[in-house]
Parts: structure tokens; sequence; C-alpha cells
């Protein structure tokens, strides 16, 4: 099932290519709005998601690496020893696997996660996220109906 890595592969890419536009398009936390309840807006999470432990004074940032490479591992690990018909299985570990590297890139690199999608109504707003919390957040959807919907096997 390594033949599901280039999913990976395509998520960081474009994770990256995102991250950069909207670091050199983007004026730090000034929304752009794109359509109404969503803005561009560039921001840095230096925790991890809804900014937890965002203001922890700095040990997060290698916490953080370290972790997310570990989960990493182990997501690589399963993902090669899944059966060939584990498709959907497979599908949501490349998912998270390349939102997490591609998260990791950010806070090794900077020391923050940069986001720049913002959900809102009225005044109320999402944290702020990525294409790879997106793609983390599919595949693990994609991997919890997998384990809710599948046909057991005799």
């Amino acid at each position: 099932m390594i033949k599901y890595l280039w999913i990976s592969v395509l998520v960081i890419v474009f994770d990256q290519a995102t991250k950069h536009i909207a670091s050199s398009q983007l004026d730090y936390a000034v929304p752009v709005s794109v359509i109404p309840m969503f803005n561009f807006m560039l921001l840095h999470n230096t925790g991890a998601a809804f900014s937890f432990l965002s203001d922890a004074g700095g040990w997060q940032r290698w916490f953080f690496v370290v972790l997310a490479l570990a989960i990493s591992v182990v997501l690589f690990v399963w993902l090669l020893r899944l059966k060939p018909h584990e498709k959907w299985i497979a599908l949501s570990l490349a998912l998270i696997l390349g939102g997490a590297l591609g998260n990791v890139i950010d806070r090794s690199l900077y020391g923050y996660v940069i986001d720049f999608l913002d959900v809102y109504y009225d005044s109320w707003h999402w944290p702020a996220f990525n294409i790879a919390d997106s793609a983390i957040t599919v595949g693990a959807v994609v991997l919890i109906l997998e384990g809710l919907f599948k046909k057991e096997e005799i």
C-alpha cells in the first residue's frame, strides 16, 4: 500500500505552496474577505490544534515536532502493513501523514504553523487552519467512517 504515499506528497506540496502564497501575499492578522463567512487571514500558531499550549514558552515547538514525527512513523508502518483491499484506510492514513508532515515542516523551520483559512459566523471565528489541517481532518473522518461501516470479514 506504499503506492498511496503519492497522496501524502501531494498534500505536503499543496500545503507548503499555499502557505508560501499566504505568507507572501497576506498581511498578518488582516482578514481578506473571499465569500460570506470565509476569509483568508495569515496567522501563526505556536501551539497545536486550537492553539493548545501556544503560550507555553517555546518548549512545545520541539515537543510537537517529535510527537508528529513519531505518529508519522506509526502511520507509515501501518500503511505498509495494510492489505490490498484496505484502500479507504490507506487513503485516510496517507492524508493524515501528509498533513502531519506539512505542519512539521512549518514548526521545524519557523517555530509555528502557518494558518490562513478563516471560517466565521457573525463575530464568532473557528480557529484558523490550513491545507495540512484539512487533510488530517478529512483523513480522520474517513478512518472513523471506515471503522464504523466496515463489513465484517468472515
